[in-house]
Parts: structure tokens; C-alpha cells; sequence
């Protein structure tokens, strides 16, 4: 009996392995533009490391539209974040601070993954909270979380000012992390 249940587990996590490397290596929904569209200077749209970062449209707070591409020509972070998220917590201030002392070079986006969130009418607060003064956008229908294949929170792109993706993290980065990332580019 023990021998059936240790199979048993062992079969269950062969596949929940193979869902998750099925989904992070398959193909996703199209954002703003096909992942094997290339722009003039012939680096492909994609969402790894060396390839232009897919853009896309989403409202802030007050409804107006934000484009990744309003940004171009500054380095950008992209926070794929929600609220009842322990590690999201523990990153925002290093976030809230490295966007306070490079602001001028370096644009923290937040994207606050919408469809994750419980109560959206915690959102607000939890900016309040934190204190947070970067751009928030709600990716409402998580077409965005799809696309950039976010399956860990928190998730950050740092995005260089031509638009290439130089680094991509998945759970929470400190200042100093930031810091180094950023010089780097």
C-alpha cells in the first residue's frame, strides 16, 4: 500500500512538472504584436533575454491609458505584482526607494495582476500602504501576465531604453539587486 501511494505522488509530480514546463515553454496569446515580428533593427519581439520586449496598453488608477512604449528611451522595470502576495510585500519598499533615487534613468512600472486579486478594491490601499509613487497599471484581464507568461509573483523585466529585455527575475529582488541590474546596462 505504501509503495502504490509513494508511485502515486511521484507520478503526480511528474506532472505538474511537465504542466508547468509545458506552459512556460509554450506558445502564448499575443500581446500588441506577434512574438516573431521583428522591428526595424531586427531583434524579435519575444519575452526572453536580448529579444524587445512585447508592449502593451493597460489603465492606471484613473482609467487612462499607459503603453510600455511610452517609455521607450528610459530603462524600465516591469513589477508583475498583487497585493495578497508575502514576497510583493517584502519587495515594495526596495522598489518605492529605487525608484525614488533613479527616477531620472530608470521607470518602475507596476502591474498589479487584477485577475489575482481577491478584493480589487484593495489595490488602493495597499499603494497607500507602501507609500508606492511609480506608475500602477491592473492588467484586468490578464492578458498581459499571459503573454509575458508571469506564473510567480512577484516577476520583474528590466527593460534597457532601446526596448530589449536585459534581465528577467521571478520572485523578489532587493535594492541592491536593482541597483547592480540597472548599472549594468
Amino acid at each position: 500500500m505504501m509503495k502504490k501511494s509513494i508511485l502515486a505522488i511521484i507520478a503526480l509530480l511528474g506532472l505538474v512538472a511537465y504542466g508547468v514546463f509545458d506552459y512556460v515553454t509554450g506558445t502564448m496569446g499575443e500581446l500588441d504584436a506577434p512574438q516573431t515580428t521583428v522591428m526595424n533593427d531586427d531583434v524579435p519581439i519575444g519575452i526572453e533575454k536580448g529579444q524587445r520586449a512585447p508592449n502593451f496598453t493597460l489603465n492606471d488608477l484613473n482609467g487612462n491609458s499607459v503603453q510600455l512604449e511610452d517609455y521607450r528611451g528610459k530603462n524600465v522595470m516591469i513589477n508583475f505584482w498583487a497585493t495578497w502576495c508575502p514576497p510583493c510585500r517584502a519587495e515594495m519598499p526596495h522598489m518605492q526607494q529605487f525608484y525614488e533615487d533613479y527616477q531620472n534613468e530608470t521607470v518602475i512600472l507596476g502591474v498589479n495582476l487584477t485577475t489575482t486579486e481577491g478584493r480589487p478594491e484593495g489595490i488602493e490601499p495597499f499603494i497607500e500602504e507602501f507609500g508606492l509613487t511609480f506608475p500602477i497599471v491592473l492588467d484586468e484581464e490578464g492578458d498581459v501576465m499571459t503573454g509575458y507568461q508571469v506564473i510567480g509573483y512577484p516577476t520583474t523585466y528590466v527593460i534597457d531604453g532601446s526596448g530589449i529585455i536585459r534581465e528577467v527575475y521571478r520572485g523578489a529582488i532587493n535594492y541592491e539587486i536593482m541597483q547592480k541590474t540597472i548599472e549594468e546596462l
